[in-house]
C-alpha cells in the first residue's frame, strides 16, 4: 500500500464516522460521549486534524454499531460477477463474495412439484425465494402454496419441500440459500445445484 492509499483510506474511514454519526442522529456531544472521547477530539477525528489511532477506532466503531473490519474496509476492484450456467437445468448460480456460504440462484421451472412428501427434500438451512414470473408452487411437508409472481417465501429446509410450476404454465423463481440449504442441493461431492427443489 502506498503512502496516497494510506492518506485515501484515512480520508474514506474519517467520512465513514461522520456519515454513520449522522445517519444514527447523534451529535458530535453524543457519540463522543459513547466513545469516551472529548467532543473536540472527535471533531478533530471526523476533519483530519487529528491522527487516527487503533484504539480510538475500535472505541468508535464499537460505538457506532459496527466492526473495525468494515469501518476500514475498501471497495474491490472486481464488483461484477459473472454466474454458473447450467443449461441443462435452465439455471444460473452466483456465489456471494462477501458471504462465499451464501449462493443466488435464478432457475425457469416447468414441471411442478410431486405432491409425495416421500420425493420432497429435507436438510438443514434456511432458503428464501421470489417469483421473478409465473406462479410457483412451494410444498413445504403436507401444505401447499401458490408463490404468485412478484411474492416471496421464506423457509427452513429442515422441512421436506419441493418447488415447482403451477398448472398455468412456467415459472422462474430467483432464491438465495444459506451455506447449510445450499450443501443441501448440492450433488455428493460436487459444486453445482441439483434441481433442486425436487
Amino acid at each position: 500500500m502506498t503512502q496516497d492509499d494510506d492518506v485515501g483510506l484515512e480520508s474514506l474511514v474519517r467520512k465513514r464516522i461522520r456519515a454513520l454519526r449522522v445517519a444514527q442522529g447523534w451529535s458530535l456531544e453524543e457519540l463522543a460521549g459513547r466513545a469516551n472521547l472529548s467532543q473536540s477530539s472527535l471533531s478533530r477525528i471526523e476533519n483530519g486534524r487529528r491522527r487516527l489511532a487503533l484504539d480510538q477506532l475500535v472505541t468508535l466503531a464499537r460505538a457506532l454499531d459496527t466492526t473495525l473490519d468494515q469501518l476500514v474496509e475498501t471497495a474491490a476492484d472486481d464488483v461484477v460477477t459473472s454466474p454458473m450456467i447450467d443449461g441443462a437445468h435452465d439455471r444460473m448460480r452466483w456465489s456471494v463474495k462477501s458471504d462465499p456460504g451464501v449462493s443466488v440462484l435464478l432457475q425457469r421451472m416447468t414441471e411442478p412439484p410431486p405432491d409425495d412428501p416421500s420425493r420432497m427434500r429435507a436438510h438443514p438451512g434456511h432458503e428464501w425465494m421470489v417469483v421473478l414470473s409465473g406462479t410457483a408452487i412451494l410444498m413445504l411437508g403436507h401444505h401447499r402454496f401458490r408463490v404468485e409472481t412478484h411474492q416471496a417465501a421464506e423457509f427452513p429446509t429442515m422441512m421436506p419441500h419441493a418447488i415447482g410450476a403451477a398448472e398455468s404454465g412456467p415459472c422462474e423463481i430467483l432464491g438465495i440459500f444459506d451455506r447449510d440449504a445450499r450443501r443441501g442441493h448440492q450433488p455428493d461431492g460436487g459444486d453445482g445445484d441439483t434441481g433442486s427443489h425436487a
